[in-house]
């Protein structure tokens, strides 16, 4: 059960969704959540994106969560796009507390290679850097994608590097290997299935050899100046400190 005041946190989010008018072509409509696509925004192009992730477990000792995210994206050149993650948070629930907490805000630049449509393979460079209270987050990605017509197919490969706690004592690297597949039924509606596998290295070690895997459906929507993009997975490994499901939500429209 979620509590009111959450319900009512996430009304304000959804509601200006629903009331945008639909007045301008929305050029980074997604296809998926958990991946990015190769093609950068219009230059010029401003949008507003809103994160909805929620995190299932079902292992006692752990704590659901929901995360939110608030990301303004440009277009700056044909090829190259940045974006401003002005607020990262997230609720937490378990059997001790609950509440809501800051995560941290970030920078985001891709640079577009080349097309996905017009040549052989479409290609671009990722870098996100995010900063929190006691926390450095580097995030570092290849993305691949191949437009067959309908049929969308993408790859992302994702090498992570955090520090937390005091002074940023505490690390951690992952690996992530991500591959998407979505087929456009219409011009407004698609369908897919995104994949993911992890590696973890607390403390940039492989000694405990943590390896994660998610798989789940994909639909997105998108409608003139407005997009929306809907993923669940499922934990196909059994690994007890991860979520069991997780759910992200991402809705944008354009100015």
């Amino acid at each position: 059960m979620i509590p009111t005041n959450l319900r009512r946190r996430l009304t304000l989010l959804v509601l200006p969704l629903l009331m945008w008018p639909a007045t301008a072509a929305l050029a980074g409509a997604r296809h998926f959540t958990f991946l990015y696509e190769a093609p950068t925004s219009a230059p010029g192009s401003i949008e507003l994106e809103n994160w909805i992730t929620w995190e299932r477990v079902t292992n006692s000792e752990q704590s659901d969560q929901i995360a939110f995210r608030h990301e303004i994206e440009i277009g700056v050149t044909e090829h190259f796009q940045a974006s401003i993650y002005f607020l990262d948070w997230f609720y937490q629930r378990d059997r001790t507390q609950s509440g809501f907490n800051y995560s941290g805000s970030a920078i985001e630049l891709i640079y577009n290679l080349t097309n996905p449509v017009i040549d052989p393979v479409g290609f671009s460079l990722y870098q996100e850097i995010k900063v929190g209270r006691q926390h450095l987050e580097l995030e570092s990605k290849l993305i691949v994608q191949k437009n067959f017509g309908p049929l969308i197919l993408d790859y992302n490969l994702t090498l992570e590097a955090e520090w937390e706690q005091q002074r940023l004592q505490e690390r951690q690297g992952e690996l992530q290997q991500a591959l998407g597949a979505s087929y456009e039924l219409s011009p407004r509606i698609s369908v897919g299935l995104e994949f993911l596998h992890e590696f973890v290295f607390p403390d940039w070690r492989d000694e405990e050899k943590i390896r994660n895997v998610f798989v789940g459906p994909n639909v997105a929507f998108r409608r003139q100046n407005w997009f929306v993009a809907v993923t669940a997975l499922a934990q196909a490994t059994d690994t007890p400190d991860q979520a069991d499901f997780k759910v992200r939500t991402i809705f944008g429209f354009g100015f």
